[in-house]
C-alpha cells in the first residue's frame, strides 16, 4: 500500500469517528480542506461514495460504515505496533490528548505537568479543559478526568490525586448582615448562588456529617457555571458560594472570604482518569497515569 493510500484511509477514519471534517482536521493537525481532499481522492479511487455531506452534517453511507468497521481494528493494531517501539526508547514518545474539568483543572494537573514533561522530554500533552461532559472517543481524546459518578460504562478508570472538597464561603460584608450558618438547614435564611452545569442544569449543594446527609438547592437570583466567577460574586457580598475549596483558598487565608459549614463538607468522591477499555494504552498515557495515580 502506498503512503498516500494510508493517509487517505486515516483521514476517512478520523472523519468517520468525529462526523466532522473540522474535528478530524484538528486531530490530524492539518486543514479541513486537506482532509476533505484526501477523502474525495479515496472515494474517487474506490469508485464509491463513503460519506454523505451537507452544509450541517456528515454521515456514513452503507459502504462507508462497512469500511470504517473494518478499518478501526486495523488502525488500532497500527497504533499498538508503533507504541511498542517505546520499549526501545528511554522515555515515552508521542502525543496524549486529555480532557478534564475546567473548574478543577489547575488543582489536578498544576503540580504534575512540570515533573512529567521534564521526566519525559519526548512526550507531548494536549489538554482541553471544559466542564461540559464530552464523549472522549468521539472527540478524539486518549483519556478524560471526571468524578467517579460521571463515568460511563466501557471505561477503565484509575483514581488520581488529590481528593478535593467543597467549601461554603461568604464575604465579611455579607456576614455583617446575616448570621453565619451552623447547619445546612440554616441556609434557607440565606442567599446562595445557584451552581449550574454548562448545559444549564442546576445541581444542589451537598452536605454530610456522620450519617446525616443534606441536599440544598439555592433559589437566589444568580446562577453561574464557573467557580472563579462564583468566588468573585461572593467577594462582592451578594451571596454565599459553594465552590471547590482550592478555588477560594487564598481568599479564605487572607480573610476576604469567611468559610462556614466546614465540618459538613467532607472530601468528594475521587476523581478518575478514564479511557476506553477496548483501546490499548500507549506508553505516553501510561506515564500520565503513573504521575497522577492516587
Amino acid at each position: 500500500m502506498r503512503a498516500t493510500d494510508l493517509s487517505e484511509l486515516a483521514a476517512f477514519d478520523a472523519v468517520a469517528r468525529h462526523r466532522s471534517f473540522r474535528r478530524a482536521a484538528e486531530e490530524r493537525g492539518v486543514t479541513a480542506s486537506a482532509v476533505s481532499h484526501a477523502v474525495s481522492n479515496l472515494e474517487a479511487r474506490v469508485g464509491i461514495r463513503l460519506l454523505n455531506r451537507t452544509t450541517r452534517s456528515v454521515s456514513l453511507t452503507d459502504a462507508g460504515t462497512m469500511l470504517h468497521k473494518q478499518l478501526s481494528p486495523a488502525f488500532g493494531d497500527i497504533g499498538t505496533a508503533l507504541d511498542a517501539l517505546n520499549q526501545f526508547r528511554q522515555t515515552p514518545f508521542g502525543k496524549v490528548r486529555l480532557n478534564l474539568p475546567n473548574s478543577v483543572g489547575p488543582f489536578l494537573v498544576g503540580t504534575v505537568l512540570g515533573p512529567l514533561l521534564k521526566a519525559n522530554p519526548n512526550l507531548e500533552l494536549e489538554i482541553v479543559a471544559t466542564d461540559q461532559l464530552v464523549d472522549i472517543v468521539e472527540e478524539g481524546f486518549d483519556a478524560g478526568i471526571r468524578l467517579g459518578e460521571s463515568l460511563r460504562e466501557g471505561m477503565v478508570a484509575v483514581r488520581i490525586k488529590p481528593r478535593l472538597r467543597f467549601a461554603v464561603v461568604g464575604s465579611p460584608s455579607y456576614f455583617s448582615k446575616h448570621a453565619i450558618p451552623t447547619t445546612p438547614h440554616d441556609l434557607a435564611e440565606h442567599v446562595g448562588i445557584q451552581n449550574m452545569y454548562p448545559s444549564g442544569q442546576r445541581y444542589a449543594w451537598e452536605f454530610q456529617r456522620g450519617e446525616e446527609t443534606v441536599s440544598y438547592q439555592p433559589s437566589g437570583p444568580l446562577s453561574l457555571d464557573n467557580h472563579e466567577l462564583m468566588v468573585n460574586a461572593a467577594l462582592s457580598g451578594v451571596a454565599l458560594a459553594y465552590v471547590w475549596e482550592n478555588q477560594a483558598e487564598s481568599e479564605i487565608r487572607e480573610g476576604r472570604l469567611i468559610r462556614c459549614l466546614d465540618e459538613w463538607c467532607p472530601p468528594e468522591d475521587w476523581f478518575h482518569l478514564y479511557y476506553p477499555s477496548r483501546r490499548n494504552m500507549s506508553a505516553g498515557l501510561r506515564a500520565v497515569i503513573e504521575a497522577m495515580r492516587a
